[in-house]
């Protein structure tokens, strides 16, 4: 066997051009599957981030009645021993306390729905970056008695920075909520549904204006790392017992999950389609390899040597080209992914447009998740591997007399 290995190794550079070409054909398969992938888990992991940076967090938790009511009713009361139970988890973060219900906003003659979000300034600062959204006016302090709201809601109500905003809603258990409270800033939320109705106050504020006390609609839970995301969740849920709930961000936004889905399924299609392209490009390759060298295995087989053997060195051949071509392809991805990732490719025209109506930024994102670059060496290297039965199967059925003539 290790001269069998020898022998395949010195045909490949017998002929260098020959070989760097199916080499070549390889390392592009790799390369372009490699980008392409990318290209589709970055935009997926952009889409994610933006649900949990800047609404749900990875996870929340509720009274066990909320998500199907969202009545302010079912709310749960805010103690230490909770907030504690939850922080004792290794892998959660920081944990962050919201009231929400809606309101009906109004300014003179116009009135809207709105959104109404009770945080505490600098925790939810920590996860969703609010205070870097704020394009006028100022951002909330602790306690503060004002307002934030979205750029969208401000623009319909013919608001601005100082002006006084009037809301009506119902409390806790039917107690009338109603108020008037100065605008402290107007911010441009990244989701454009959220900019068209959000309104943020204290948390202290916002329990007031509905009365329900130290009570929360849910607390939001942040981990350190993603991957322990259903660890997490699972632990989570069997230390905290009625009525509390806990929902992961798939939970609570399927209409995302099934959009990823969906297009990720579009993407495996895309990608089959790439792969065929990809195994005929090689095969060709093989191909011509084996139609040159007609005359050479046929001599070697006049001379004494075994079909069997011949075979075996075309599959080592091939073997090491795979190999040769997957690797190469895998070194080369890496760096000219990791500079896209840092250097987003951006968006002009209708096609920026369009991403910045549905909330994304204007720019192709790329993924260094592991598994887009072995995932696809993986695949080519396989599909090379399937091509290397050709060689050996021509080496035996290869007619000798044709082959002394070729």
């Amino acid at each position: 066997m290790s001269t069998n290995i020898k022998i395949a190794w010195r045909n490949l550079w017998r002929n260098k051009r020959r070989t760097l070409i199916t080499v070549a054909s390889i390392f592009f398969g790799v390369l372009l599957s490699a980008y392409m992938t990318s290209m589709q888990e970055g935009s997926y992991e952009k889409m994610v981030d933006m649900v949990v940076k800047y609404y749900s967090g990875y996870m929340q938790v509720h009274h066990e009645n909320y998500w199907e009511s969202k009545s302010i009713n079912d709310t749960f009361e805010d103690t230490p021993q909770l907030r504690q139970s939850i922080l004792d988890h290794p892998e959660v973060d920081f944990v962050i306390p919201r009231l929400e219900s809606f309101a009906l906003a109004s300014s003179e003659e116009l009135t809207k729905g709105v959104l109404v979000m009770g945080i505490e300034p600098e925790s939810e600062n920590r996860l969703t970056s609010l205070k870097g959204n704020v394009n006028q006016g100022s951002y909330l302090q602790a306690n503060d008695q004002g307002l934030l709201v979205g750029e969208g809601l401000a623009k319909y109500l013919h608001l601005g920075v100082n002006d006084t905003l009037v809301m009506i809603s119902q409390g806790y258990h039917g107690i009338s909520a109603a108020g008037k409270y100065p605008i402290r800033g107007i911010i441009k939320h990244a989701s454009p549904q959220l900019n068209k109705m959000i309104v943020y106050m204290t948390l202290p504020n916002s329990q007031s204006f509905f009365s329900t006390g130290n009570r929360l609609t849910s607390l939001v839970v942040n981990i350190t790392d993603t991957d322990l995301l259903n660890r997490s969740l699972k632990q989570l849920r069997a230390d905290l017992k009625a009525p509390y709930s806990i929902m992961s961000w798939q939970e609570m936004s399927p209409e995302m999950v099934q959009q990823i889905e969906s297009d990720r399924a579009g993407g495996i299609i895309m990608k089959a389609v790439l792969y065929i392209v990809i195994g005929f490009g090689i095969l060709g390759t093989i191909m011509m390899m084996i139609a040159e060298r007609r005359r050479e295995f046929g001599v070697m087989i006049a001379i004494g040597m075994q079909r069997i053997k011949l075979g075996a060195i075309l599959f080592y051949e091939t073997l090491f080209i795979g190999t040769i071509g997957a690797l190469s392809g895998l070194l080369v991805s890496i760096p000219i992914l990791m500079i896209q990732a840092q250097n987003p490719i951006p968006l002009t025209g209708q096609a920026a447009q369009v991403m910045d109506d549905y909330g994304f930024e204007p720019y192709m994102f790329f993924s260094l998740t592991p598994s887009v670059f072995w995932h696809q060496a993986l695949t080519v290297f396989i599909i090379t591997m399937v091509i290397a039965i050709y060689p050996i199967i021509s080496a035996n059925r290869m007619k000798l007399i044709n082959a002394l003539h070729a």
